[in-house]
């Protein structure tokens, strides 16, 4: 008689199978989730240390952020120096300009005229006072008009007194004070 071998070995095949099928998924689980958890923490390493160098960069910002304020501090204490540096020159290049004022109205006073009251204010100036006659202030008109340093004079008012006897005129003039340029300069400037 032949022998029948009646186990169910398919059935026993299956199961190995089943259990190899099994076996399989649950490799390739455990590799995704050992893959999964090394990039989840490559990439949460990767985060703190960008977290790090992000707070490094905050504190140097803030660093260099105070610096930028001492400097715009510095600039205007700059800017202020230089200010007053430019006021201290200016009044000392205007210094003999004074000088040279009264000296020229001193010259271009004819006889018999007098001040009373000399007022600048800037390159303006007001001049009051007492003359014997129009004609002489006529003529310390045309004197200013001559001057280098003194140009353009204005009359403003001019009245006629009896004072003690004699006949004088008061009168209130208006003229600039001129900067005549250096024969140097007046050529630089039609260069």
């Amino acid at each position: 008689m032949a022998k029948i071998n009646l186990l169910p070995w398919r059935e026993a095949l299956r199961k190995e199978l089943q259990q190899q099928f099994y076996s399989t998924i649950g490799a390739f689980v455990v590799i995704t989730l050992c893959v999964w958890g090394a990039y989840h923490f490559y990439n949460t390493l990767r985060i703190d240390y960008q977290d790090s160098r992000n707070q490094f960069l905050n504190v140097e910002i803030t660093k260099l952020d105070k610096k930028i304020e001492e400097i715009k501090q510095l600039e205007k204490e700059k800017e202020r120096l230089k200010a007053r540096i430019e006021a201290i020159e200016q009044l000392q290049g205007n210094r003999p300009l004074i000088v040279r004022l009264f000296d020229e109205l001193v010259t271009s006073l004819p006889e018999g005229v007098s001040l009373v009251s000399v007022k600048q204010k800037g390159k303006a100036i007001v001049i009051s006072g007492v003359a014997q006659s129009n004609a002489r202030v006529s003529s310390f008109m045309r004197k200013l008009q001559d001057s280098d340093w003194l140009g353009d004079p204005k009359l403003d008012v001019i009245q006629a007194k009896d004072d003690k006897g004699q006949r004088v005129s008061n009168f209130t003039m208006r003229f600039d004070q001129v900067i005549p340029k250096a024969s140097g300069e007046d050529e630089e400037d039609d260069a």
